[in-house]
Parts: structure tokens; C-alpha cells; sequence
């Protein structure tokens, strides 16, 4: 009998021929924690492999040890901050566990390691980049190829990092809650340990916001004082040493792109991973045999195999001297395609072999997911690289002034969320209906339905199945930006500087691109998330002892038996029922107060950083001449000490706001709240990270001489259009992603406490 699979047994009695094959599935789970070993071990390969590259001249390197001390010195900060908030949490989920009896006893400590492996991810990666930016400058002076190759693979870190420690937690959890959990019944046990599961994922979101909304604040207020005062007030170029907030500008872009990023997928990755497990164990939890064990397996092969594919893919990725911006994009995206390629080919092979049931409809329901993440990928690319007409036009509009250059990027922002939402729509019906072979006629019952959602959840798992690949594009963009910053302040020559502008150029485009990825990848997985929290109210109300439910026409049924559809019935989860609507309206205000609040703390903290580096350009002698030294310390500090102080009151609302309407509610404002803040956060981060990204782009394609070229009036008209996309691609745009996610495991967690107490 397995370790894994008390099932296995009659399996074996049944059918001996089959024997073998049912060990050898049954203990297909080792690789998993297999595939994350080779992650970390390829990471780490990669890392050594940046290290023995040169650093460069002195200055390269004082350049770059202060944007690394900056850097560490902010995250260790960061920490702090989000430790006090944790213990706080890890109070009250002890409290509701021991004392309480309303949530599982595993709950506290899940949470504690969700966070700590996020936080671990974030670390590493960021790490990486401060080391990586000087060296991809030096490799610069070589060829772009090699600064290309630097770069792109010091990202790859980070994305292996975030997958190989995921899939490491992931395995862990499992093995641990297999070994304790003492459950007769192999069927209930699954669902018991995948429900378990899930709670880590609040600890990742929780970390993970506080990287982004903290991360984004440091860097766009550095950013913003930078361009306003240096670029437009004294005319300077942007990364000039005479700058005073140069510095804390390129520590943030490690701070908030790799930082933050890195913590803010990996909750997105392992949260689609755990969903679908726990959709799975609840969907064929009466199926025959090992059926259940194979679904809740199939997800964690899907990404086991896709980051030995994303590790092939980032082999891949090399240019020639003098490549275009068309040619680095293609570069790139070889990688990824043929990665995405490789894992559409695997998912019918590993789904075929496991014999999951309707393997080849669930196949197609990966493909769904997968084909939507290049879409979505594609479609950024085209509003957000200068390459195309859409930020082409934005440029041309500095012609009139910024605020034509606002106008015409808040235009673009709005109409590039069409292709977005349309593809997500899609992907979402065709991996529901896939899964369910494409039985319209009966797709809502009850079977159906959760059959459906679990395709759903296995299409989000298909997204982000080459995060590794897909994450190293992201990650590239904050080392490529930090080495043009480097290759600037150190006067390499126009060359060296042409060449990391490109690679600049490309890594605005490639995080645009990610962070579209990001969100698409958000909406999937909390939709998968959205159904786990029905799975989880059920284990609520047996917990305390609701073991009937009784409806309001006097039927009863065993909560133990009660499926998805009898518990909307239960709650009366329809657009009639005033509860519901008033959740939705709270969720779509979420979604614009938490950005409003994130997009008030960059300017407040930004107002601060213009202050000072106008009273440093008047005060210090020498700063203009070249002879002064600027006060970079100081800048740090400030943008610092901004982002510590800004990030808690968005942060904990996204706790606070989905306990209480869980308890002033209950079940069906909490699905209201959920459905609202999904829908409008979607589609409001989509908008403001194309916005943002077309007019940092516009820019940019500004300074390659067209329009007036570098100085000019229009120059100066799109560095306000950027000023202003700054938080909104930066700062409030990706923050959204984990807004929704965060409210969506908040509500998990507290399922047994909503379930147990609430008002209406």
C-alpha cells in the first residue's frame, strides 16, 4: 500500500496487470520535491555563474555596494515591520484554534512557513540583483549578448528561486500533514490535508503584500523626486551621480521589482497549486480507486515538469550584436514559447499516464490557461512597447504638452483591459467546459460544477507552469534598469550606454509584460480560491457541529454530503439577495480605496524626496559642477522610512475588511466581497499597468531622438506622463493582484470563524 494513497490496496486486488503501474503513480509524488531540488540547484549554479563575472571599475563597484546596502538595509526594515504583524496574526489564528475550536490546529504554523519561504524567495532574489547590475554593465562593454546573458540569467534566480521553494514548501506540507493527520476514511484525509494546505497561502499573500505595496512606495518615490527635479527642474540625465536621489531611485527597482515581484508570484504559483489540489481532492472524493489521489497529484506534476521545461527555455534565450528592440523581445520570447510549448505536450502525457478521469478534457483545460498567460503576455507587449503604434502615439501627444501625454495614456490604459478581460473570459469558460466534456445542458449540476471549477483551477496551474522562465524575463527588467544606472554614473562610454539602454528598454517592456502575466495569472487562481472557501465552510460547520443543514423549505441534508450548489442554496448566494450585492459593492470598493491609499503614500512620500533633493542641489557646493558629493544616505532614508510608515494602513485593510464582512455578513456578503474585488481589481491593475508601462515606453522611445530627442520640451512632457504612471505600474497596479488573492485566503482562514459567528 502507498504512503501516499490508502486506496492503492483494492486498486492492486482489482486489477494485478495494472500492479506496477499504480506503484510506480502512487510514488510519482517524489517528484515534485525532486523538481524543486533541481530548481534550487540550477539557481544556485546560475548565481555562482553571475558572481565570477567582473564587477567592473572602482566606481562600478562603490556604485553598486551602495544600492546593495541600501537595498538589504531597507528589506531588513521591511521585516520588522512585517514581523510584528505576523506574531499579532499568529496570536489570534493560535487563539481561534486552541481556544476557540473554530479553525484547524495546523493553521498557526502553516501561515508562519508560507510567510517565511516567501519573504526566503524575495531575499534571494533581490540578493542576486544588486550583485548582477554591475556586472551586466561590465558584460555590456563585451557585446549584448553578454549583457544580455548576465542579466537574463541572474533573473532566472529569482524565478527559480520562487518555484523550487514553493514546490519545496508544498511537498513538505504534504508529507508532514499525511504522516499526523489520523483519518480512517482516505477520501476525507485528502480533502482534510489540501484544505490544510491552503492556509500557507495566506501567510505568502500576507508577505507578499507588504513587499509590494512597501517596495513600490521606496522605489516611486525615489523615482518620481529623481525625474521632477533632476530630469525636468535641473536638466540632467536620468542616473546621474550628480543626482541626489539616484541611488535610493536604483535601490528601489530591487526593493519593489525583484523584492515584491518574487514574494507576489509565489503566492500566486503555490496558491493555484494548493486550490487545485483541494478542488480536486473535493471533486472526485466518491470516485473509484485512487481517482482522488491522482487529482490531487496532477496539478503538482503539471509544475514539477514545467520548471525542468522553464530551466531548457532559459538556455535558450541569446541576441546578436546590434539587435533591435523586435529582436531582444524575440529572444526572450523563444525561451518562453518553446517552454510553453514543451509543458502544453507534457500536460496530455502526464494527465494520459496518471488515467486521470476525462484526461484529455482537463488537458485542454491546462491549455486554456496556458494559450490565455500568452495572450495576455502578447497583448501588454503591444500597448506597452515602443515598438508598436499604440506608445508611439503617447509620444507623439508630448508634442502638445503632458497633460495631452496623460490624456492619451489613460485612453490606452482603458482600451488595452479589452483584450485582457476577453481572453480570461474565455480561458475561464473553455477550461470549465472542457473539464466537464462539454455537457452544457447539465454544467450546472452539481457534479458538473465541480468537476468545472477544478478546471478552472488546473488552467490557472497551466499559466504559471513556466513561471521559472516567465519570472526571469520580469526579474531581468530591475538588473537591466540598475546597469544602465551603473554604466551612467561610472561615464562608460556612449557605446556601453547604448547598449544598456537597450537592455533598459527591453526590461521595461519584459516587466510590463510580467505584471500583465501577474494579474492574469491572480484572476485564475482566485476564482479557483473562491470555490475552496465553499470546501472550506464545510469543514467549519462540522467543526463546531453543524452537521445537518436545513433549508428554508424544511429539507435537510448532511453537511458532510452537501455540495457546492446545496451550500449557495443554504446561503441563498444569488444577485437577489441584498447581502450578496452590498459584499460585491465592498469588493469593488476595495479595490479603488486600497489603490487610491497606495497612490496618496507614493506622493506624499515623493512630495518629501523633491524637498530634499531641491534643498540639496541649493545647499551642497559643487553638486552641478561635479565637484560636490550628493547625500544619497539621506534619500535612502527618506524613501525608507516613507514606505515603512505608508504601507501598514492599506496592508492590514485587506486583512481587516474581509474578517469583518465575514462576520457582519457572513458567507454570502464574504462571496459578494470576493466576486466584487476580483472583478474590479482585474480589470483596474490591468489598466493602470499598461498605462504605466506605455508612458515610461513613450519616454523612452523620446530619448532614442525621436520627437525632439533627450532635453527637448516633449522630453520633458512624457517625463510627467511617466512621473505620474510610475505608481500606478509600479506601486497600486501590481498591488491589486495581491489585494484579490489576499482577501480570498483571509477568507479561507477565517471560514470557521464566519461560519460559526456572524450578524446577518
Amino acid at each position: 500500500m502507498s504512503l501516499f494513497s490508502s486506496s492503492n490496496e483494492d486498486v492492486y486486488k482489482l486489477k494485478p496487470k495494472l500492479n506496477l503501474k499504480s506503484m510506480i503513480i502512487s510514488n510519482l509524488f517524489w517528484v515534485v520535491p525532486i523538481a524543486s531540488v533541481i530548481a534550487l540547484g540550477f539557481a544556485y549554479f546560475f548565481f555562482k555563474q553571475m558572481m565570477k563575472e567582473d564587477e567592473g571599475t572602482d566606481t562600478m563597484k562603490k556604485i553598486a555596494l551602495h544600492v546593495r546596502n541600501g537595498a538589504m538595509s531597507y528589506l531588513k526594515q521591511q521585516y520588522k515591520v512585517v514581523t510584528i504583524v505576523f506574531v499579532v496574526l499568529l496570536a489570534l489564528f493560535a487563539f481561534l484554534a486552541y481556544g476557540l475550536n473554530v479553525q484547524n490546529e495546523w493553521t498557526p504554523f502553516a501561515f508562519l512557513t508560507g510567510g517565511f519561504f516567501s519573504g526566503l524567495a524575495g531575499f534571494f532574489g533581490m540578493k542576486t540583483a544588486t550583485y548582477a547590475s554591475a556586472r551586466t554593465a561590465n558584460a555590456a562593454k563585451n557585446s549584448l549578448n553578454h549583457g544580455l546573458r548576465v542579466a537574463f540569467r541572474s533573473g532566472a534566480v529569482m524565478g527559480l528561486v520562487v518555484v523550487g521553494l514553493a514546490v519545496l514548501d508544498i511537498s513538505l506540507w504534504y508529507l508532514v500533514l499525511n504522516y499526523f493527520i489520523d483519518e480512517p476514511d482516505s477520501s476525507h484525509k485528502l480533502i482534510i490535508i489540501t484544505t490544510t494546505m491552503l492556509t500557507f497561502g495566506m501567510g505568502a499573500s500576507t508577505q507578499a503584500l507588504f513587499a509590494r505595496v512597501g517596495g513600490g512606495i521606496y522605489t516611486k518615490a525615489a523615482d518620481v523626486g529623481a525625474d521632477l527635479v533632476g530630469k525636468v527642474e535641473a536638466g540632467i540625465p536620468e542616473d546621474d551621480p550628480r543626482n541626489p536621489a539616484t541611488i535610493a531611485d536604483n535601490v528601489g527597482d530591487n526593493v519593489g521589482d525583484v523584492a515584491g515581484m518574487g514574494a507576489d508570484l509565489y503566492e500566486s504559483y503555490a496558491g493555484s497549486i494548493l486550490a487545485t489540489a483541494a478542488l480536486g481532492a473535493s471533486a472526485f472524493a466518491l470516485a473509484q480507486g485512487d481517482m482522488q489521489y491522482k487529482a490531487v497529484l496532477a496539478p503538482m506534476l503539471i509544475a514539477a515538469v514545467g520548471i525542468i521545461l522553464s530551466i531548457i527555455g532559459i538556455f535558450i534565450v541569446r541576441t546578436k550584436e546590434g539587435a533591435t528592440m523586435k529582436n531582444l523581445l524575440s529572444s526572450l520570447g523563444l525561451g518562453v514559447n518553446i517552454s510553453s510549448l514543451l509543458i502544453a505536450v507534457s500536460t496530455f502525457l502526464i494527465l494520459y499516464y496518471l488515467g486521470l478521469q476525462n484526461w484529455l478534457g482537463i488537458s485542454f483545460s491546462v491549455i486554456s490557461g496556458l494559450v490565455a498567460g500568452i495572450i495576455i503576455g502578447q497583448s501588454t507587449e503591444y500597448f506597452t512597447s515602443h515598438s508598436y503604434k499604440p506608445t508611439q502615439k503617447v509620444s507623439e501627444s508630448a508634442e502638445t504638452g503632458p497633460a495631452t501625454v496623460i490624456i492619451s495614456g489613460v485612453g490606452l490604459g482603458m482600451i488595452s483591459t479589452a483584450i485582457p478581460v476577453i481572453t480570461i473570459a474565455v480561458a475561464i469558460l473553455m477550461a470549465f467546459l472542457c473539464a466537464i466534456n462539454f455537457d452544457v445542458k447539465n454544467m450546472l449540476d452539481a457534479q458538473n460544477i465541480q468537476l468545472g471549477l477544478y478546471g478552472i483551477g488546473i488552467a490557472a496551474v497551466g499559466m504559471l507552469s513556466t513561471l521559472g522562465i516567465t519570472l526571469a524575463t520580469d526579474a531581468y527588467g530591475p538588473i537591466a534598469d540598475n546597469a544602465g544606472g551603473n554604466a551612467e554614473m561610472s561615464h562608460l562610454g556612449p557605446e556601453v550606454r547604448k547598449r544598456t539602454d537597450a537592455l533598459d528598454a527591453l526590461g521595461n517592456t519584459t516587466a510590463a509584460t510580467g505584471k500583465g502575466f501577474a494579474i492574469g495569472s491572480a484572476a485564475l487562481t482566485a476564482l479557483a480560491l473562491l470555490a475552496s472557501y465553499i470546501e472550506e465552510i464545510k469543514i467549519g460547520l462540522m467543526r463546531i457541529g453543524e452537521n445537518v443543514l436545513t433549508f428554508s423549505n424544511g429539507e435537510t441534508i448532511e453537511t458532510a454530503k452537501a455540495t457546492i450548489v446545496d451550500f449557495m442554496n443554504y446561503y441563498q448566494v444569488n444577485l437577489m439577495n441584498p447581502i450578496v450585492l452590498v459584499g460585491v459593492f465592498i469588493g469593488a470598493m476595495m479595490a479603488f480605496l486600497f489603490s487610491g491609499l497606495t497612490m496618496n503614500a507614493v506622493g506624499r512620500a515623493a512630495q518629501k524626496m523633491v524637498e530634499e533633493v531641491r534643498r540639496q542641489f541649493k545647499t551642497i557646493p559643487g553638486i552641478m559642477e561635479g565637484t560636490g558629493e550628493p547625500d544619497y544616505a539621506r534619500c535612502v532614508a527618506i524613501s525608507t522610512k516613507g514606505a515603512q510608515i505608508e504601507m501598514i494602513l492599506p496592508s492590514l485593510l485587506a486583512i481587516i475588511i474581509p474578517i469583518l464582512t465575514g462576520i457582519v455578513l457572513g458567507v454570502a456578503g464574504v462571496l459578494g466581497l470576493l466576486a466584487g474585488g476580483l472583478s474590479s481589481g482585474f480589470v483596474l491593475a490591468i489598466f493602470m499597468a499598461n498605462s504605466g508601462g506605455a508612458w515610461d515606453n513613450a519616454k523612452k522611445y523620446i530619448e532614442e531622438g525621436n520627437f525632439g530627442g533627450k532635453g527637448s520640451s516633449n522630453h520633458k512632457a512624457a517625463i510627467v506622463g511617466d512621473t505620474v504612471g510610475d505608481p500606478f505600474k509600479d506601486t497600486s497596479g501590481p498591488s491589486l493582484n495581491i489585494l484579490i488573492k489576499l482577501m480570498s485566503m483571509v477568507s479561507i482562514v477565517m471560514a470557521g470563524l464566519t461560519a460559526a459567528f456572524s450578524l446577518l
